[in-house]
């Protein structure tokens, strides 16, 4: 079971957060935080980039403790499949989520 759950950790968490900045994106719009100034950019910028960052550190995380002594598998198999999905983890947290982090804020509705 720890093996299933070295393999799907990391799609998983990037599907949460995935879920939470969009989630974030969608509540930010409703509550106009693109017209709350802040040293830069606005309130609305600077909160997705933060979770756009967590997402990412967490997704870093993932792939150094599952290559780690403590938290890798004995089997070659797991390790190399655990390893490559946290790259994938990491790779999709970047890909996708970038966009919602920089590009415009909100669409007129």
């Amino acid at each position: 079971m720890r093996d299933v759950l070295r393999i799907l950790l990391p799609p998983l968490v990037w599907l949460a957060s995935f879920s939470a900045i969009y989630g974030l994106h969608g509540v930010g719009c409703v509550l106009l935080w693109p017209e709350v100034a802040m040293p830069v950019m606005s309130l609305f910028r600077w909160l997705l980039l933060l979770a756009w960052l967590a997402a990412v550190l967490v997704q870093v995380g993932l792939l150094l403790a599952l290559r780690s002594e403590r938290f890798r598998s004995d089997s070659p198999f797991i390790r190399w499949t655990s390893t490559a999905m946290s790259w994938v983890g990491l790779i999709a947290t970047l890909w996708t989520l970038y966009p919602v982090a920089v590009l415009a804020p909100c669409a007129a509705g």
